[in-house]
C-alpha cells in the first residue's frame, strides 16, 4: 500500500528533504515579496472596484469622494506598515500578532488574535481565488459557467505547489507577481503621460453609461455612513500585511531587517498602484454598480442580465492601452494569475501560525511538525479544506465573500498594536540609556497611533459590514476560539495525568506477578515462535488460550497440542456466538479482578505480508483485540511477528530508497546522518 501512495506523492511534491537542509529553504527579499506580500499587492485589482461599487449607491456623482477615500486608505496603509516594522524587530520569532498579544495582553487576547487571523487566512484564499476566477471568466466563458469547480481545482493546484516547499512555490509565484506589478506601474505611468502631457482623452468602456442610484439625494448621516462603508471596503487593500510579521523565520539573515525592508517595499508598491488605479478610473470615467443589470443605463435602457461587468483594472487598461492590445492582454492575464497566487500569502501565514499554536497546545500537535518537503504540510491541507468549503457554500462569489473579509485582520491589527504599546512601556521602566529610550519612545508613539487608527477602522468595519456578512466572520472567530480553548484544556489535563510524581506510585511499583497468555488459533510457525518467546520471559504463570468457535477445529487443536508435548497448559474458552475478541477481553478482566496487583501480558502471534492486497485477504482479529485491550488497566500487549516470503517485496522496495529518507521520516524526526537500510515494514494482520 505504501508503494501505491508513495510514487504519486513523490511525483506531485518531490523527494523528501533532510532536516539539515532547512536553511536552503529560507527566502531572499526578492522571493519573500511575492510569497508574503502577494495578497496586498494583488488587492489593488479589486479594492478600487469595491470602493466605486459602494459609492454607486448614491449615483456617479458620489465618485468625487473616491480620492479622499483613497487618501484615508493610504494613511492607514503607511500607519500599519510603520507599526509592523516595529513588530518584526521586537518579535522576530514568527509569532507575529499572536505572540505580541499573548505576551503583553494575556492568553485570551492572544487566542482572540489567533482566531481572527486563522479566519482571515481562510477568507484570503476564498476571496482571491473567487475574484481570480471571475476575472478569468470575463475572457473564458467556460470558467465563469463552472466557476465553483474551477475555483476548487485552482485551490487544489495551489495546495500541491505549496506542499513542494515555500522556496520552490515562491519561485513559481515570483514571475507573475512581478509582471503584474510592472504592468500596473507602466499603465499608471503611460496613462498619466497621455492625460497630462499629450492631453489625450481616455474613455473606459463604461464611460458613456449612467448609474441609476438606489438612494437619491443622500446627505447628512446617511452620506457619512456610505462613505465609511466605502472606506471599509477599500481597506481590503491592507489584508495580508501581517503575514510578513508571522513569516520572519522564513527570511534569510538578517531576518528582522529583511522583513522590515520587504514591508516597506510592499507598502510603497501597494499605495502607488491603489492610488494610480483610482485616479485613472476617475480620469477615464469608469462606471460600476452593485446590480449592473438593473442600475447601469446605456442609451436610456438598463444593460440587462447578459451584461458582464468587467473589473475596474480591466476597464482602465482598455482605456489606457486599448482593448485587445498586447499590453492589455498581458496585464489581464497577469491580473487573473496574480489573484490566484495572492492566496499564497495565506498558504504561508496559516501553517506558520498553526505551528506556533500547536506548539502552545492550542491546536493538534500534528500541525507543528514539518512534512517531507520541510513545509507545514498538515496546516496547508487544513487551510485548503476550509477554503474549499467556503467557496462551495458561497458559490465562488467574491462579492458575497468580501463582505466577510477584513474583520479578522483589523481585530489582529488593533490588539497587536495595543500589545506593542505595553511592550515598550515595560522596557522603558528598566531602560536607562538615553539613546535607546528615545528610540523606544518613538516606536511606542508609532504603535499607539497605529492602535488608535486601526481600532477606529475596526469599529467602522463592524458597523458598516455586520449585516452584510461580517457576523459570519465573527462567528468563525468564536468557533476557533472555543475549539482551541478546548484543545488546550485537553492537553493540560493529559499532561497532569502523565506527570511523573515525586514519590512512589502504582506505575513505578513492581507488580506482584506476571501472568502471560499466548493466544492460539492453530498450531503453526507463528504460534510456536510466540510460545518460545513467552517462555523466555520467565513469567510467574504462563498459559495458552484458544477460543472454541468450531468444535471440530478445537478438538484437532487440543489433540495436536498434546501430541507435540508442548509444556504450556492450553485453556479453551467457549464462544457460542462465535466471537473471539470479547471472550479474551472478559477472561483477562477476570484475572485482573482476582489479582489486582498482578500484570497480565497478552502475547499475540502475527505474520507479516508485503503486498497491499494481501492485507485484505486476512482477518483483523488481532488488530481489533489489541484495540480493546488498550483500554484495560494492568494489561500489556506484545506482538510476535513472523515474516512470510511476500514480505521480501517490501524489503526490496525499501532497498531502492535506502539513499534517501523514507516518506515521513523528517516529520517523525527519524532523519539519519548517512544512508541506512530501512527496517522492514510490519503491519498487523491478525491470524487466519
Amino acid at each position: 500500500m505504501s508503494k501505491l501512495t508513495d510514487v504519486p506523492k513523490r511525483i506531485l511534491i518531490g523527494r523528501a528533504l533532510r532536516s539539515d537542509r532547512l536553511g536552503e529553504t529560507l527566502l531572499p527579499k526578492r522571493i519573500a515579496l511575492p510569497v508574503f506580500a502577494s495578497d496586498p499587492l494583488s488587492s489593488v485589482a479589486y479594492a478600487p472596484g469595491e470602493v466605486l461599487l459602494v459609492l454607486s449607491i448614491a449615483g456617479a456623482s458620489a465618485y468625487t469622494f473616491s480620492p479622499w477615500i483613497a487618501a484615508a486608505v493610504v494613511v492607514l496603509m503607511f500607519t500599519v506598515v510603520a507599526s509592523y516594522r516595529q513588530n518584526v524587530h521586537a518579535y522576530p520569532s514568527g509569532g507575529g500578532d499572536y505572540e505580541v498579544a499573548n505576551t503583553n495582553l494575556g492568553p485570551k487576547a492572544g487566542l482572540t488574535v489567533a482566531s481572527a487571523l486563522l479566519v482571515d487566512y481562510v477568507l484570503t484564499v476564498a476571496v482571491s481565488i473567487s475574484s481570480g476566477v471571475e476575472n478569468l471568466g470575463s475572457a473564458v466563458h467556460f470558467v465563469i459557467e463552472h466557476k465553483v469547480f474551477c475555483a476548487i481545482g485552482i485551490i487544489v493546484l495551489l495546495t500541491l505547489m505549496n506542499l513542494r516547499g515555500v522556496k520552490e512555490s515562491g519561485k513559481l509565484f515570483a514571475i507573475p507577481t512581478y509582471v503584474f506589478v510592472t504592468g500596473v506601474v507602466i499603465m499608471i505611468g503611460w496613462g498619466a503621460f497621455k492625460g497630462l502631457v499629450l492631453d489625450e482623452t481616455m474613455q473606459a468602456p463604461t464611460a458613456d453609461f449612467t448609474i441609476r442610484p438606489e438612494h437619491e439625494g443622500i446627505a447628512g448621516f446617511a452620506l457619512v455612513f456610505l462613505l465609511l462603508r466605502a472606506f471599509s471596503s477599500g481597506c481590503a487593500a491592507l489584508t495580508g500585511v501581517e503575514a510578513i510579521s508571522n513569516g520572519v523565520p522564513a527570511f534569510r539573515k538578517p531576518k528582522s531587517r529583511n522583513a522590515a525592508t520587504t514591508l516597506l517595499l510592499m507598502g510603497a508598491l501597494a499605495v502607488t498602484m491603489f492610488c494610480g488605479i483610482i485616479g485613472l478610473a476617475m480620469a477615464t470615467h469608469v462606471k460600476m454598480a452593485e446590480k449592473p443589470a438593473h442600475d447601469l443605463i446605456h442609451d436610456g435602457a438598463p444593460v440587462g442580465p447578459d451584461y458582464v461587468q468587467d473589473p475596474v483594472i480591466s476597464q482602465v487598461a482598455a482605456a489606457v492601452f486599448g482593448d485587445g492590445t498586447f499590453f492589455f492582454v498581458v496585464l489581464a492575464a497577469a491580473t487573473a494569475l496574480v489573484l490566484f497566487l495572492a492566496a499564497n500569502t495565506a498558504y504561508n501565514g496559516f501553517p506558520l501560525l498553526g505551528s506556533i499554536l500547536a506548539q502552545d497546545r492550542y491546536l493538534p500537535r500534528q500541525l507543528h511538525t514539518r512534512g517531507d518537503r520541510l513545509a507545514f504540510s498538515n496546516g496547508i491541507v487544513l487551510l485548503a479544506g476550509a477554503a474549499i468549503l467556503l467557496v462551495w457554500i458561497y458559490e465562488a462569489d467574491s462579492t458575497k465573500l468580501i463582505q466577510l473579509y477584513i474583520v479578522g485582520v483589523f481585530v489582529s491589527f488593533t490588539l497587536s498594536q495595543t500589545g506593542m504599546v505595553r511592550h515598550w512601556n515595560r522596557l522603558l521602566r528598566t531602560q536607562q540609556d538615553p539613546a535607546r529610550r528615545r528610540r523606544m519612545i518613538r516606536s511606542r508613539a508609532i504603535n499607539a497611533f497605529g492602535a488608535f487608527f486601526t481600532g477606529l477602522v475596526l469599529i467602522v468595519v463592524l458597523v458598516t459590514k455586520f449585516t452584510h456578512g461580517a457576523w459570519v466572520a465573527l462567528l468563525g472567530m468564536a468557533i476557533f476560539f472555543v475549539t482551541m480553548s478546548a484543545i488546550r484544556k485537553h492537553y493540560d489535563r493529559v499532561a497532569r495525568e502523565l506527570a511523573a510524581p515525586e514519590g512512589p506510585s502504582d506505575d513505578s511499583v513492581r507488580p506482584a506477578r506476571v501472568h502471560s497468555i499466548v493466544l492460539v488459533s492453530k498450531i503453526h510457525r507463528p504460534t510456536l515462535r510466540a510460545v518460545a518467546y513467552a517462555k523466555l520471559m520467565r513469567s510467574d504463570k504462563l498459559e495458552a488460550l484458544s477460543i472454541n468457535v468450531d468444535p471440530a477445529e478445537t478438538k484437532a487443536l487440543t489433540e495436536e497440542w498434546e501430541r507435540r508435548g508442548i509444556n504450556v497448559p492450553l485453556k479453551v474458552l467457549d464462544s457460542p456466538y462465535r466471537e473471539i475478541t470479547r471472550p479474551v477481553v472478559d477472561y483477562v478482566k477476570s484475572l485482573r479482578r482476582e489479582s489486582p496487583r498482578d500484570v497480565v501480558s497478552v502475547i499475540i502471534p502475527e505474520y507479516v505480508v508485503g503486498r497491499w492486497y494481501e492485507h485484505l485477504l486476512h482477518n483483523q482479529s488481532a488488530l481489533r483485540l489489541k484495540g480493546r485491550l488498550l483500554f484495560t488497566p494492568g494489561v500489556m500487549v506484545t506482538s510476535v511477528p513472523y515474516q512470510l516470503r511476500s514480505s521480501e517485496v517490501a524489503k526490496q522496495r525499501a532497498k531502492k530508497h535506502q539513499d534517501w529518507n523514507a516518506p515521513g521520516s523528517v516529520r517523525r524526526g527519524l532523519v539519519e546522518t548517512g544512508p541506512k537500510r530501512p527496517s522492514t515494514p510490519r503491519e498487523p494482520n491478525g491470524e487466519e
